[in-house]
């Protein structure tokens, strides 16, 4: 009887009402569990148990939902450290934003789709951008020297990289490719790279390359530029 009791009890309890953020926490667990390609308006009205139309009133179309979600996404990275020096506050935001990334392994196609397709990014992008702009303002970095630093590191302020090459594992294999012996005979450094390089097959760069390792070395490497340019000046 104490159990039926609480059943009822928790039947009738009340249910939170929908927000803009509960819809978008709800997008974003959705993505991270199916992929963003299989997110709908009437799967996330499903998970919140409404109607589809109750969501419009929050998010007008699947664009907004998916500026929304980049912006909550966003909202995970670490504030910037404010008690060390430029150089390591840049490297552990940078940080916070791809661990971010790898917790969402769908965002990066989003934000990049995005971001090209609308005028300006979002305003928690635009934040963050203007937080890492500042943060390079008060180490020293005259203003021209932080456009061309902003330039080069590019997607990596948001904790990932483009890559030249699509290597996914899993991908289907190209019918055109050439047999193994030819490409070596007919691409040896290349080949000699594929064969050299360390493995992990949970790669994002490619199924040959260690990830982390390549993002940092990538990052460390730019760093360290923008430093002996931002001493010269």
């Amino acid at each position: 009887m104490v159990e039926i009791a609480g059943q009822a009890n928790t039947s009738t309890r009340p249910r939170a009402p929908l927000s803009r953020e509960r819809v978008l926490a709800t997008a974003v667990a959705l993505a991270d569990e199916g992929g963003v390609d299989a997110l709908s308006m009437r799967r996330i009205a499903q998970a919140l148990g409404v109607v589809p139309m109750a969501l419009y009133k929050h998010v007008s179309n699947k664009n907004e939902l998916l500026d929304g979600m980049i912006d909550a996404l966003v909202g995970e990275i670490d504030p910037p450290a404010t008690d060390t020096d430029w150089k390591t506050a840049i490297r552990r935001r940078v940080l916070s934003a791809r661990r971010m990334l790898l917790r969402h392994p769908w965002a990066p196609g989003v934000i990049e789709s995005r971001i090209k397709a609308r005028a300006t990014p979002t305003p928690a992008v635009l934040e963050y951008l203007d937080s890492m702009v500042g943060i390079f303002r008060a180490g020293g970095f005259p203003v021209d020297l932080v456009h061309h630093a902003m330039h080069v590191m590019g997607s990596r302020l948001l904790g990932f990289s483009q890559e030249l090459f699509e290597d996914s594992p899993g991908g289907e294999p190209d019918p055109d490719a050439l047999p193994p012996e030819e490409m070596a005979a007919r691409y040896p450094h290349l080949t000699e790279l594929a064969m050299a390089v360390a493995h992990d097959p949970d790669s994002v760069v490619g199924s040959g390359c260690d990830d982390q390792f390549e993002f940092e070395f990538a990052l460390d490497l730019t760093l360290d530029g923008l430093e002996r340019l931002r001493g010269a000046v």
